[in-house]
């Protein structure tokens, strides 16, 4: 058990940067499951992390706005490519996605195959670091993230198509630097997942406490038994996906039929 590790300073901001993710992900997993488009966000977040390996190979910083600026210009070229097969070959548009997410893996593999430390990037690109996240990163993600929320929510109807991606795009690119390939494919899917069939309010109102419950959770159980933060949060958003369904269900079983 480490308890150490259960400090403000670490878990602080490691707990916003969370919060700021399922902010974003919750509303567009939604879309996403809605849509049938799985595995859109691996396959964004994937391009998203080619555009910051390929930044890294030019010896940019890792945080600087170099590879901030390649990251979000790698996604939003997926997003257009992505947006061109659901137009032009909708049916195989999923298994396409498939085929996009496998050719930037192998592609960031290829990139690293020479670099001493690429096994580590790589690892880190998947599982992220959120454990390292600083005040100071935090700042342009939340500036960010009320930009997309405000959008989304206001500006919803016109978000068709080429939108959608873009906005997708966006939203993508500032998480996966933070928490990680797996924890992005978590934060949009699995809360989705927890609130489908229910009404617009009260599946986000599932959705945010999924996410919310499951970072916080994960993050303090990470802590003390030591373990990498971003795979028990997946865990612990998922457990907490299930117990919150096991609930909901109990409760509908137990409304008479006129109530429901």
């Amino acid at each position: 058990m480490n308890v150490d590790g259960m400090t403000l300073s670490i878990l602080g901001p490691a707990f916003i940067a969370g919060l700021l993710v399922v902010a974003t992900h919750v509303p567009l997993g939604q879309e996403v499951l809605k849509r049938g488009i799985i595995f859109i966000d691996l396959a964004i977040a994937q391009i998203a992390g080619l555009g910051v390996i390929l930044a890294s190979q030019f010896g940019w910083q890792a945080h600087g706005w170099e590879v901030q600026l390649a990251a979000l210009t790698s996604a939003l070229i997926g997003a257009w490519i992505l947006s061109l097969m659901e137009k032009f070959w909708g049916s195989i548009q999923e298994a396409l996605i498939g085929v996009i997410f496998i050719l930037s893996a192998t592609a960031s593999i290829l990139l690293l195959a020479n670099n001493p430390q690429g096994g580590e990037h790589l690892k880190e690109l998947l599982v992220g670091q959120i454990l390292w996240v600083t005040w100071e990163q935090l700042i342009p993600i939340a500036l960010m993230t009320i930009a997309i929320l405000v959008a989304w929510f206001k500006f919803r109807q016109y978000f068709n198509g080429m939108g959608f991606y873009l906005i997708f795009a966006m939203a993508v690119t500032s998480s996966v630097q933070l928490v990680g390939v797996y924890l992005v494919f978590a934060s949009l899917i699995i809360p989705a997942l927890a609130s489908n069939n229910y009404k617009a309010k009260p599946a986000l109102i599932i959705g945010y406490t999924v996410g919310i419950l499951g970072y916080g959770l994960g993050l303090i159980f990470s802590s003390i038994i030591d373990l990498p933060s971003g795979a028990v949060i997946v865990w612990s958003i998922t457990i907490i996906a299930l117990i919150i369904q096991i609930i909901f269900k109990r409760k509908l079983k137990k409304t008479p039929k006129y109530l429901n």
